[in-house]
């Protein structure tokens, strides 16, 4: 324990002292969308104005985190998740840790993990767990502003829900303030 500890004193005292400073607070946001079958579509009538998948859930998310250095950041999300389908409502908070895979000047494409609380606010089901891993890529804007594009798989664990879990892909759209 006090090697682990002395340990992290000199990360932390190295990077204090470094002259070029990587480590910086940031906060995102994000709006995404899970896609579904349409039941409507018929492949043989193409015109009848229906499409094949539509939008099944709409997921915002907020939070605030810290640059450890060029690839690794930590954040702290809270969200709210309205899935259409199923009538359910969900606020996620969670932990997430990206890391930049491929840095081009300013722009990186990333991985990111996330598992966390997820509170329902209605009685319908209990509150669950979340899990969450994705993909992105983030594009260097002028200044501080970044747009993020992004593909997660979220697993949000509910009690008496059909297998126990509601397994989504999401497609989002992003910014981050650094």
């Amino acid at each position: 324990m006090k090697r682990t500890l002395l340990i992290l004193l000199l990360c932390i005292s190295q990077a204090t002292f470094a002259q070029e400073r990587t480590k910086k607070p940031f906060y995102v946001a994000s709006l995404s969308t899970t896609f579904a079958l349409n039941p409507n579509y018929t492949l043989f009538d193409p015109d009848d104005g229906e499409t094949l998948l539509e939008p099944a859930s709409i997921l915002l998310r907020l939070g605030f985190g810290y640059q450890i250095n060029r690839r690794w950041l930590v954040s702290v999300h809270a969200g709210y998740d309205h899935h259409l389908k199923f009538d359910i409502n969900a606020i996620p908070t969670f932990g997430k840790i990206t890391y930049n895979i491929v840095e081009d000047a300013d722009d990186t494409f990333f991985v990111a993990a996330s598992y966390g609380k997820m509170w329902r606010p209605s009685s319908t089901y209990e509150d669950g767990k979340y899990y969450g891993l994705g993909v992105g890529w983030q594009l260097a804007g002028d200044g501080r502003w970044n747009t993020i594009f992004k593909i997660d798989f979220h697993r949000k664990k509910i009690a008496n829900f059909k297998k126990g879990n509601l397994d989504s892909i999401s497609l989002g759209l992003g910014f981050s303030l650094f």
